[in-house]
């Protein structure tokens, strides 16, 4: 068949994970789509995140303990999976933990551990939009923003026993360095390394996934930060075993390339360095990129080298700067973001439908009680005569609805994390990670292998979006 196909492929591999749709923000036409691209970790390779965040919090407080002379206390800290999600904020002058709404207003804050109650958030932030354009706040949307998040609040409430710690922006300066120093030296990747199965999910599905594009005539690509010795292991152990009519993940991938310093590689032009895909031994190249393992190098070059329109490659990560803002706005690929945090967040959507469905209703009721009061009150400014008792009964029926709203909201947060809720909301309101993810994204998932259940002739379509009077006329 020829055709575009918007619904999913049938199949007969075992489901061995529960199968999710992919969201779609903007048309994506895979027939059309000449490249794809992944990033490897966290992307092509499902890591344990709790496992995963839990090693990267201890290693970058044993740093901050032995290289930067914090006290020793610091490696016995626990780390604590739900303190901090994706998409929040340090506020390093108040040494404060945020979360904002896509207008940039903060919706919740802790200090420490301990949350700030709303009035107080109110007058430190005066209900003005905070500007991350500035050097005060720093968004953690990385790979490790949960360790990054939890270590960071845990010296922030040291702090208050132990003045001497050093001011909160400094703080945050040495947690972000201490964790991208594990990373880089080999004190994550070294542990991982030695127990794969602890850290790395089994998803055969991805190998699977990987030989249809290229029987589809996909190319493939695979750009990640990590270097090419790592890239290699991780890839041999995830990708390898599970393919059926190729001997390893380098017969699938056409281009390699490794600490790609991204979101630089979106934005600077650097030397490619080709890498010997059996020795490991790079050297200095001059020529196309189209095919080979590389080390560095920048997306013009790759770009031009292919042959290729912007819009004929697709790229998909985890890292909504690194993977999706940065290409979106640079160099006009085709854009998907892998959220893990996605799949836990729907089933406590799933499992709160009826609890939102009782609010809705309130919500609407309400609004007819507000409206029936807003023409009495016209009613009496005019002149006119008004059943007081019968106003102040519908003041009553308000407020029963506002105790039984505050209820359930309650509830409805209990499906969720204890301290932030939502990772895509923030109160009402979407939140700024969820704005990125609209604004940036054309197609977002809970992971890769999700792909699986999809013709590589997808149309993806997004649904109309309704604007706020086109709801009120429904």
């Amino acid at each position: 068949m020829d055709e575009q196909c918007d619904i999913r492929g049938n199949h007969s591999l075992p489901r061995k994970f529960l199968a999710m749709p992919i969201y779609v923000n903007r048309v994506l036409n895979l027939k059309k789509i000449q490249v794809i691209g992944f990033d490897m970790d966290h992307t092509l390779v499902r890591y344990r995140t709790r496992e995963f965040e839990t090693l990267a919090h201890a290693q970058a407080a044993r740093i901050l303990v032995e290289d930067r002379g914090y006290p020793a206390e610091l490696k016995n800290l626990e780390f604590d999976y739900q303190r901090s999600i994706v998409g929040l904020v340090i506020d390093t002058r108040n040494g404060n933990l945020l979360q904002l709404s896509r207008f940039g207003k903060v919706k919740s804050a802790y200090h420490g551990l301990k949350e700030i109650h709303y009035r107080k958030v109110k007058d430190l932030y005066a209900n003005v939009a905070v500007d991350l354009d500035g050097r005060l706040f720093i968004p953690l949307d990385t790979n490790f923003a949960k360790s990054f998040g939890v270590l960071y609040s845990q010296l922030v409430e040291l702090k208050n026993e132990m003045p001497d710690l050093p001011d909160f922006a400094t703080i945050a300066r040495d947690v972000g360095k201490a964790i991208d120093l594990a990373h880089r030296d080999g004190s994550i990747k070294d542990v991982v390394r030695n127990n794969l199965e602890h850290y790395i999910i089994d998803d055969p599905e991805i190998a699977l996934m990987l030989e249809r594009y290229v029987d589809y005539g996909k190319k493939l690509m695979i750009i990640t930060n990590s270097d090419y010795s790592y890239t290699r292991e991780i890839l041999d152990y995830a990708i390898t075993p599970h393919l059926r009519k190729h001997g390893s993940w380098r017969d699938v991938f056409d281009i390699v390339i490794t600490l790609a310093d991204k979101p630089r590689f979106f934005q600077d032009s650097h030397r490619f360095l080709r890498v010997d895909p059996d020795s490991g031994a790079m050297h200095n190249h001059e020529g196309s990129v189209a095919h080979g393992v590389f080390q560095g190098g920048g997306f013009r070059k790759l770009q031009d080298d292919l042959g290729l329109r912007g819009n004929e490659i697709l790229y998909l990560g985890d890292h909504i700067y690194g993977d999706v803002v940065a290409i979106k706005k640079l160099c006009d690929w085709r854009t998907g973001l892998v959220l893990a945090d996605l799949e836990e967040e729907i089933r406590g959507i799933e499992a709160g439908r009826p609890i939102q469905n009782e609010i809705d209703a309130l919500s609407q009721e309400k609004s007819r009680l507000e409206q029936e009061i807003n023409t009495l009150d016209i009613a009496r400014y005019e002149g006119r005569d008004t059943d007081e008792a019968h106003l102040n009964s519908l003041y009553e029926q308000i407020e029963k609805i506002n105790n039984r709203i505050s209820e359930l909201l309650g509830e409805y947060r209990g499906l969720f994390n204890p301290y932030w809720g939502e990772v895509l909301r923030a109160g009402m309101e979407e939140s700024r990670y969820a704005d990125q993810l609209v604004r940036y994204a054309c197609v977002y998932m809970t992971k890769i292998s999700d792909l699986w259940d999809y013709s590589p002739k997808t149309y993806f379509r997004p649904m109309r979006r309704s604007l706020p009077h086109e709801l009120q006329a429904e």
